[in-house]
């Protein structure tokens, strides 16, 4: 699957979602690891896409070209806008995972990702982990959120990320029957510590020695590091020959 942070691309119709009983339940809390393959990718998320690709969930992207930027949004920061304005001047679209209280209280930035086409995504109403939830409060979590933004914004959207990095077979398929497909991610680092933000240099080198084609990128906005060192990284990425 190819994933294209495009909001052209949603228009796909969300359909009713009903329970799912006959997945594992067991809940896994997921980790790109530290082992990687000959093109640099995480052993631990290409081995996640061959088994969960056939429930829409994935960990990496199948265009070998492309890193694409993703932000969790799960309270402001002070650092948002910064970050909308270097990815305005970059002519980068990135993908914004929003949290209930996040598209309720922050509308005003909200709006301008939809607007600088961005694509929003799904991260809970609560950023409740759907592996401890029932089947109707899995439910719940994910299609509460859908219809506020819908109703809100007028807006669809279609990429779901598991609040706390946890799932189980059983979310990954009740997010399918919800009609989303499930993001994780094939690189993130240390960068929701607001008390212990790593150095612009050290985040840097980490993000940079770290690419690899097809990789969904996790960073957090909450981050001064990754407010200050965007640019520059979308200019790495592109001088190792990526498409961002």
């Amino acid at each position: 699957m190819k994933i294209k942070p495009y909001a052209a691309l949603l228009t796909a119709a969300v359909m009713p979602c009903t329970a799912v009983y006959a997945a594992d339940s067991t809940k896994i809390g997921y980790g790109q690891g530290t082992a990687t393959d000959e093109k640099n990718r995480p052993v631990d998320a290409v081995q996640f896409n061959s088994r969960y690709g056939d429930l829409d969930a994935f960990a990496l992207s199948e265009d070998e070209k492309r890193i694409i930027i993703t932000f969790d949004q799960g309270y402001e920061n002070g650092y948002t806008a910064k970050i909308l304005d270097t990815l305005k001047e970059k002519d980068v679209q990135a993908i914004f995972f929003l949290t209930g209280p996040y598209a309720k209280t922050e509308s005003a930035l909200v709006q301008r990702m939809i607007d600088e086409g961005h694509v929003l995504g799904n991260h809970g109403m609560t950023h409740a982990s759907l592996p401890t939830l029932s089947d109707e409060n899995a439910k719940e979590e994910i299609m509460s959120l859908h219809n506020y933004v819908m109703n809100n914004y007028g807006y669809q959207m279609q990429y779901f990320r598991c609040p706390c990095g946890e799932y189980s077979e059983k979310a990954l398929e009740t997010a399918q029957q919800c009609g989303y497909k499930t993001l994780f991610w094939s690189s993130a680092y240390v960068d929701w510590k607001t008390d212990q933000q790593p150095s612009p240099q050290e985040g840097l080198k980490k993000l940079t020695e770290a690419a690899h084609g097809g990789e969904i990128l996790l960073l957090h906005s909450v981050s001064s590091t990754n407010a200050e060192i965007l640019g520059e990284l979308i200019d790495s990425f592109r001088a190792m020959g990526y498409t961002v």
